[in-house]
């Protein structure tokens, strides 16, 4: 008996060591192996339609769902953020070179102020508009000598960045085509009971989905709207506002009103009333409709968590793990609330006296 509860107590120190290194040793390509299994969740209904098509071949089913993938999923996104590189650095260069003075926009909107209005602003310390005219050109060359910088680490990191790629492709088509086989061995080795192993496969798979497809859905939508408003009404370098409302938009309840609405503000205090009350109205009952009628359908759903919950859990995701939180923080938010209810529900009730 002691021997046997010996031999336990070296599998469990083993397997604790080995896990713990293996971890380590991913740290380095996380997020490609974490995109990886994002991707074949995503995709893993596409993979089984592939698998009818092609009479069961695997690799064929695995590739050709791989290919769509790549069509519609991972080049859009490349592209999409060269173009974005390109459209920062000449906004910036602008900015530099005063072609576009944010300061004097800002200073002709302040003019436009009620007298009691620019007093209050003086108090604040915002009248001063010398100063914050040398700050905005010192963020200006600090904004573009940042994407200078990164645009040399991009050449510098460029075969980091194709390793990291080629790793999350091979892997993701392996994921594909063994996907419910590696599902099943983990489930097997998991030491719960069967039904709690399957609630908290299938919460996993339905937050992954629902926060991928959902929250990236609605975040192109709205960032796609809000460019179009911004091209219309003229507004310098509409696709960099477009990916930053869609980058916000991956926050419930904060979303894109945090670029198209001090936009608004200016229109009106400067005189520009029409397109003030136009984009005030495509903001609130375009852009914000997407995020009120979307967002509970396609995330709130399936998650089946409060918006706040799923506030909280994104941006502490976000600050732990980066850009890549937007979907670890509300997982593991979900999983720790399914962990909790299975908990609770195999408890014993304890049944008060009368």
């Amino acid at each position: 008996m002691n021997e046997t509860v010996l031999q336990n107590k070296a599998l469990t120190v083993l397997l604790a060591a080995v896990t713990i290194a293996f971890v380590w040793i991913l740290l380095p390509y996380y997020g490609a192996v974490f995109w990886a299994v994002v991707l074949a969740i995503i995709f893993a209904p596409m993979q089984r339609n592939m698998l009818i098509r092609f009479g069961r071949r695997r690799n064929l089913a695995a590739g050709a769902t791989l290919m769509v993938c790549l069509t519609i999923a991972i080049l859009p996104v490349i592209i999409i953020s060269v173009l974005l590189v390109q459209e920062g650095a000449s906004l910036y260069q602008r900015i530099q070179s005063g072609n576009l003075d944010i300061a004097g926009y800002i200073e002709h909107g302040k003019n436009m102020l009620p007298a009691f209005a620019q007093n209050g602003l003086d108090r604040l310390g915002v009248g001063n508009l010398d100063g914050l005219r040398q700050k905005i050109t010192q963020f200006a060359g600090q904004g573009s000598q940042y994407l200078a910088t990164q645009a040399f680490s991009f050449g510098q990191g460029t075969f980091d960045f194709v390793v990291s790629f080629g790793i999350m492709l091979y892997v993701l088509f392996f994921f594909l085509r063994e996907g419910p086989e590696t599902a099943r061995k983990v489930r097997q080795a998991v030491p719960l009971p069967e039904e709690q192993k399957r609630r908290l496969q299938l919460k996993f798979n339905r937050v992954v989905r629902a926060t991928v497809k959902g929250n990236l859905l609605v975040a192109i939508t709205q960032g796609a709207l809000g460019g179009i408003i911004f091209w219309i009404l003229g507004i310098p370098s509409a696709l960099v506002w477009a990916v930053l409302m869609a980058f916000l938009s991956l926050l419930p309840a904060v979303g894109a009103g945090l670029v198209w609405g001090p936009v608004a503000v200016y229109y009106v205090a400067t005189g520009m009333y029409w397109q003030g009350i136009i984009l005030t109205a495509y903001g609130v009952l375009v852009i914000g409709l997407v995020d009120n009628v979307l967002r509970p359908i396609l995330v709130g759903k399936d998650t089946r968590m409060p918006d706040y919950l799923i506030l909280v859990s994104t941006l502490g995701g976000m600050a732990v793990f980066g850009l890549n939180g937007f979907v670890i923080g509300p997982l593991i938010a979900a999983l720790f609330i399914s962990s909790w209810a299975i908990f609770a529900s195999t408890k014993p009730k304890v049944q008060l006296p009368d």
